[in-house]
């Protein structure tokens, strides 16, 4: 999705009013999780950013701070914990959806629904509520994790 501003600099802006520095390697890591906007976990870039020690890339505590500093900021978003990992999607630049997730394989699918969005605005309007967004995270068993196991029959069950 198109934005006025790149989330590098948005970044970098968010980082001057910490007191912080954009460095290389933190741009290294904004770089590679704006490249695509699949749902990712942490260790997902630890296995592509990360180096020996001795080369210049980022860390893996360097990874998992960027990654809290983007969430603080507002670019990133940590979605659920699937299969006992936190996952996270850009928050910056891409609508407002929500998500159905497997708790057997970790599948997430995003949906976009208007109609979720106009009955929760009209709760918060009841109740005096100035609502700012809304998250929505289903929980299921996808389609695929749903089917009964296929089986082959032996040959003495078809007797």
């Amino acid at each position: 999705m198109d934005v006025a501003v790149a989330p590098a600099d948005k970044f970098r802006e968010f980082l001057l009013t910490k007191g912080m520095r954009l460095t290389p390697e933190r741009e290294a890591i904004v770089e590679a999780v704006y490249a695509t906007h699949d749902h990712f976990d942490a260790e997902q870039w630890v296995g592509n950013l990360a180096r020996p020690k001795g080369q210049s890339s980022a860390s893996r505590s360097t990874i998992y701070r960027t990654l809290n500093l983007l969430v603080e900021a507002g670019l990133l978003r940590r979605v659920a914990r699937s299969n006992d990992r936190e996952v996270y999607e850009h928050d910056y630049g891409y609508p407002q959806h929500d998500h159905l997730i497997c708790k057997k394989c970790g599948t997430m699918i995003e949906f976009l629904n208007t109609a979720i969005a106009e009955v929760l605005e009209k709760i918060a309007a009841d109740h005096g509520f100035r609502m700012s967004g809304h998250r929505l995270e289903v929980d299921g068993v996808c389609a695929s994790c749903s089917r009964p196991p296929q089986r082959s029959h032996r040959k003495l069950d078809m007797i």
